[in-house]
């Protein structure tokens, strides 16, 4: 099995990953279940990546059909340590444009039907989400939106609503109240995930346009929203290759992403069943002796 340093989750839009050399693909198993599609290795700015299209090739699964734990798992399995994921999103904000990108520094759940845990079946744990993206990450990502010549907004709320339909007027003119930036359909299970993996994780959310909140909403016509979705899927190509090029080699992380579950297992460890720590032995057995 390959292995790889850095993951790349591709959204709406973005389904591969353009400049990879030395390109191959791999199933990985799982014992979440199968993951959206085979990931796809390469060589990027001289790193190793591994690439997944979250909703597979062709567009083909609904958020809220996604096999997050798989996703996630697999790429602990792969040997992953940092996570970049990219995914389309509207605007809560007039100063967030249609093709702006914002890398998001908080989420808010407004999902109702998905799972967002490795815990359970036997094992009880917590961990600290209170800044739910590695900072390094997300600074690296900024950055090369600088270098790519990308409008990108470091810091902002994500708003993870279930869909697959879009907000009504007053659930978009509720959200805008809280302060909220962007909303989306997927990157919150993701990085609840990642944090439990211990994989630093941050989100590029790729502007497609304003939400329903905005006078003059449904006069954009599926057109303009695909030639967004074209330019966006564009750009994010040379964002994460600036980003994978400027990505520190060191897992030195100030958001101490590496250790978050050093404390998590609250179980004692006679109670937690055999089949479960086998199930969760990657992600936690080093520090139980599983």
């Amino acid at each position: 099995m390959s292995q790889a340093e850095i993951g790349i989750i591709g959204g709406s839009g973005l389904y591969s990953m353009p400049g990879f050399t030395n390109v191959r693909e791999e199933r990985i198993e799982t014992p979440f279940g199968e993951p959206s599609d085979a990931f796809v290795f390469g060589e990027l700015e001289g790193r190793n990546v591994v690439f997944l299209a979250r909703h597979g090739r062709g567009h083909r699964i609904l958020p809220s059909e996604l096999n997050f734990r798989a996703n996630l798992y697999a790429m602990k399995k792969l040997g992953v340590e940092r996570i970049l994921s990219v995914s389309a999103v509207g605007s809560l904000k007039e100063e967030h444009k249609p093709t702006d990108f914002v890398i998001p520094d908080q989420f808010i759940d407004r999902t109702f039907h998905r799972v967002s845990t490795f815990f359970g079946e036997g094992i009880v744990g917590h961990v600290s989400f209170g800044d739910p993206v590695c900072a390094t990450v997300a600074r690296t990502a900024a950055e090369a939106c600088k270098t790519a010549g990308v409008a990108g907004k470091l810091g902002g709320t994500y708003v993870c609503m279930e869909g697959p339909q879009f907000s009504t007027k007053a659930e978009s003119n509720l959200y805008r109240s809280w302060g909220a930036d962007v909303i989306g359909m997927t990157n919150l299970q993701e990085a609840k995930l990642a944090r439990e993996a211990e994989i630093c994780y941050a989100t590029v959310a790729m502007v497609t346009d304003y939400d329903c909140w905005r006078e003059g909403h449904d006069a954009v016509t599926i057109e303009e929203i695909v030639a967004v979705l074209h330019k966006n899927a564009e750009n994010a190509a040379r964002v994460v290759k600036a980003a994978v090029a400027a990505m520190p080699r060191e897992r030195a992380c100030a958001c101490a992403c590496a250790t978050a579950a050093k404390f998590a297992v609250l179980t004692q460890p006679e109670a937690i069943p055999a089949a479960a720590k086998e199930k969760l032995k990657l992600l936690f057995g080093k520090y139980h002796g599983w």
